[in-house]
């Protein structure tokens, strides 16, 4: 007796077949499901998966649901955390160098950023990426940094003295307040909003799209446009799971990781030029600041710093800030 397989059933097997081969990847992030780093990602994962027909399929997880940035760039770096994107500060704890990226008042202007971190900067870093286990597909934006709070407008450095600060924890960001006259103390991102709430905190500071998102403007009075940093942030994969990737398949996916760099930077000046007037409408004062003064209480960072970067990253900062 024969044994008929109707063409339905073929098809099936054929499915289960390409399934047994696909390959999901947790990518997590710190920020809520409505920032841009969030949109951008689910659209990378979208187009991933369509790209290699399912062979890679990208999962976001936001909100710290796979850990705070340590703990995410820790388990990138052995391969328990398969990807994230991360604020890139975050990778001074595996060497300084990478400290450069939040060097105060390197970027008047985000092109010469794109530029710097598109080109040799970000390639000199990628390779120090490298040494430990992960692999930067793409400098996606942060944006500049302003501060917050509930004291009062801070139009120069004299306006934060004494003011107890929230920052990232890092040493760079730290040395950075205290030239200005603040009170830094760093403290996780998740813990950040209750932390204004109960007045562990006089104030914080992120790009205008996190104040938003994170909805700070219900804890928070004053935004003030210091505009101190400029950091990208970065669109990470642990080498052991980059390692599983064809090379076709790697090609796909670098290729996108680069179109939604794109894409997501374009989301940030979006949001840069909106976020005012929303920030407004939900009861903040914002105020100009002229940066000059800042720049210039800052100069002592550049100059302790400038032997733990070297001249090499250095000159490559001073080169791309100029928009040679």
């Amino acid at each position: 007796m024969k044994t008929t397989i109707s063409f339905s059933a073929l098809a099936g097997l054929a499915v289960f077949a390409g399934n047994a081969h696909a390959l999901d990847i947790k990518l997590g992030h710190v920020l809520a499901p409505t920032h841009n780093w969030h949109v951008a990602a689910e659209g990378f994962a979208e187009d991933v998966s369509e790209t290699t027909e399912g062979r890679v399929n990208f999962k976001i997880f936001p909100s710290g649901q796979l850990g705070n940035e340590k703990t995410m760039v820790e388990g990138m770096q052995i391969g328990s955390v398969p990807a994230g994107i991360i604020g890139c500060g975050s990778f001074q704890p595996l060497d300084p160098k990478f400290g450069i990226v939040e060097l105060p008042y390197s970027w008047a202007d985000r092109q010469n950023a794109y530029a710097a971190y598109d080109g040799e900067l970000g390639d000199r870093l990628e390779s120090l990426a490298a040494q430990y286990n992960m692999k930067i597909l793409a400098w996606w934006e942060n944006g500049f940094r302003h501060v917050t709070n509930n004291r009062g407008p801070i139009e120069a450095p004299e306006d934060l003295e004494g003011l107890k600060i929230r920052v990232t924890p890092d040493k760079m960001r730290l040395d950075t307040f205290n030239a200005l006259g603040a009170s830094p103390a760093p403290l996780s991102f998740g813990e950040l909003y209750s932390a204004l709430q109960q007045g562990v905190f006089d104030a914080q500071e992120n790009p205008l799209s996190i104040i938003y998102a994170s909805s700070f403007y219900e804890v928070q009075d004053y935004v003030s446009l210091t505009g101190h940093v400029w950091a990208p942030a970065c669109l990470t994969v642990s080498s052991s799971t980059w390692n599983r990737l064809s090379e076709d398949d790697q090609a796909k996916v670098q290729e996108l990781a680069n179109t939604w760099r794109d894409k997501q930077r374009e989301m940030t000046q979006q949001d840069d030029q909106n976020m005012i007037e929303k920030l407004e409408a939900e009861g903040m004062q914002v105020n100009e600041v002229d940066t000059a003064p800042f720049n210039e209480k800052v100069q002592s960072v550049w100059e302790e710093y400038e032997p733990v970067f070297g001249s090499e990253l250095m000159g490559l900062v001073k080169r791309y800030r100029q928009g040679e």
